[in-house]
């Protein structure tokens, strides 16, 4: 190696939660991360090497953050690519490929991405606007999602009948045909620069009714030894197919019939990946740091199962944080809190998340169930 992995300068476009543990991961590694986050009040702004107030978007000052590092990676989709493209031409190497973040920003072209490539998923139709879903109605019902600027629930709309035609989005996207569902699955893949591939076992996600959120997970996942070896088969072709350096997140459907279908993908690590700090060999921040940096992927096998359980602001309250049933859970043989640095909530806002980890898969869940019914994320 040219370099030992201390001696990079590792620049994170974003500074929220996500940010936050890869720099708690990086500790280990003597890494200095330096974080550029529209937000001054930001998770990271405290603990970073450095912090600069940015937008993402910004050509120039992703460019300005960016050109004094030796890495630069990514903690949200959302930034600016021509940037990085630029920062990349200079010699900073850029991970996740630019080219992969911009497929990904637009669902659009990440949708027909599978189509070209083989991929299995559920059946779409391109849309430019609300009124064309009215030529489809045969294909309900769907779901419309946003092209581009969905996040974390947002720009999802279920299109049942004709009757919720209005609920469309007046926008460019498109129309996934709905699938239903055994099980929500997601893996976590990551590739080094040396073109090594690791996966995590499949997880079982369950989302929040209204959020859209994930509201907790399991792992690994209830499924057979060979519906959980399709999964990571399928994770694995994903990131080759994209191309990409780093970590992949990969969200799936499992059908009545046994048939697994690619939902999204995240170029980044994610919220189906919290749980492998305490439940896995490696966690997914470390396996991140370990690809962009070229290093030897880690060993990716669950240790405990686990379950990870969403802290989201409770509806009906904003302002200064108050944790109702923290000392409950706390209680709790296996319980492990990460909470975000978020000193004000609101509603469905991720605060922080709790894993919890038992040898038996039905106290695990038995615990995850009692911890999601007394934890509560209020105002004062």
């Amino acid at each position: 190696m040219e370099k030992f992995y201390q001696q990079f300068k590792l620049g994170v476009l974003g500074g929220g939660q996500l940010g936050r543990m890869l720099i708690q991961s990086a500790i280990d590694f003597n890494i200095d991360v330096h974080i550029i986050d529209p937000s001054p009040n930001a998770p990271c702004a405290n603990i970073a090497t450095s912090f600069t107030t940015g937008d993402l978007q910004d050509f120039d000052a992703v460019y300005n953050f960016g050109k004094n590092c030796d890495v630069v990676t990514i903690e949200i989709e959302k930034v600016n690519t021509e940037a990085l493209k630029k920062l990349r031409d200079e010699g900073v190497q850029v991970f996740p490929e630019p080219e992969a973040i911009e497929m990904i920003q637009d669902k659009r072209i990440q949708k027909t991405f599978y189509k070209e490539n083989n991929i299995p998923t559920s059946p779409f139709i391109l849309i430019d606007n609300k009124d064309e879903i009215k030529n489809h109605t045969d294909f309900l019902p769907a779901v419309n999602k946003l092209g581009k600027d969905g996040y974390d629930g947002r720009g999802v709309q279920v299109i049942k009948s004709e009757s919720d035609i209005e609920k469309g989005f007046d926008r460019p996207g498109l129309l996934e045909k709905f699938v239903d569902f055994e099980k929500e699955l997601a893996v976590i893949v990551a590739k080094n620069s040396k073109g090594e591939i690791k996966a995590f076992p499949p997880v079982e996600l369950v989302f929040h009714p209204e959020a859209n959120l994930v509201e907790y997970l399991f792992s690994p996942a209830d499924i057979s030894p060979e519906i959980s070896k399709k999964a990571e088969k399928l994770a694995m072709k994903v990131i080759d197919k994209v191309g990409m350096t780093g970590l992949l997140a990969v969200e799936m459907f499992l059908t009545s019939d046994g048939e697994v279908l690619v939902n999204e993908i995240a170029p980044r690590t994610h919220n189906s990946g919290h749980q492998t700090i305490e439940g896995n060999t490696v966690s997914q921040y470390e396996q991140h740091l370990r690809a962009i940096l070229g290093m030897p992927l880690g060993d990716t096998d669950i240790r405990i199962p686990s379950a990870m359980v969403n802290l989201l602001g409770e509806e009906g309250y904003t302002g200064e944080v108050e944790i109702e049933g923290l000392d409950d859970a706390l209680a709790t043989k296996g319980v492990h809190f990460h909470l975000y640095g978020k000193k004000d909530t609101k509603p469905f806002r991720k605060m922080g998340h709790i894993t919890v980890t038992d040898v038996d898969i039905k106290a695990l869940k038995d615990k995850a169930l009692k911890i999601k019914s007394i934890v509560k994320i209020k105002s004062k």
